[in-house]
């Protein structure tokens, strides 16, 4: 199988493959199944950097979504098996960093989605904007392309 074809090198990767609970009434994968895996893809980047739901609640200190844009480039269907990959396209080691996305069908070699999401630095506890603490700066910005 041919290599595929990436935004930026270095992607961290997840395989999904589609099944019943992921089609909607449409007959394709549903916008709902998209965020989910983007959610889980996040998390399972950020654990492979080494940082953790326990480490986020002892530091009081969550990276919450900000903004989505999310493009959906090809429709996915039953038994698909998405390449699913992210990158940390920036971040400012204050407040805010930005993840791309790109899903690609293995089968197709064609990319069916991709999308940006925005994060901001907050508290746990209260909600409101807080400054990155070191081990943040440190995981996320060396992680940064």
């Amino acid at each position: 199988m041919q290599s595929l074809s990436w935004l930026h090198e270095q992607p961290y990767i997840e395989n999904w493959k589609v099944e019943d609970a992921h089609i909607d009434h449409y007959g394709h994968v549903n916008n709902q199944a998209y965020l989910a895996q983007l959610e889980a893809l996040a998390w399972a980047h950020t654990n492979a950097l080494g940082l953790t739901l326990d480490d986020y609640r002892h530091l009081d200190r969550a990276m919450v979504i900000r903004r989505h844009e999310l493009n959906y480039h090809l429709p996915s269907h039953l038994g698909d098996e998405l390449a699913c990959a992210t990158w940390i396209t920036s971040c400012d080691n204050k407040l805010s960093l930005t993840r791309q996305f790109q899903f690609i069908c293995r089968r197709r070699q064609q990319t069916v989605f991709s999308a940006t999401t925005g994060f901001v630095c907050t508290s746990l506890n209260n909600g409101t904007p807080k400054r990155m603490p070191p081990v943040f700066i440190q995981v996320y910005g060396q992680a940064c392309i």
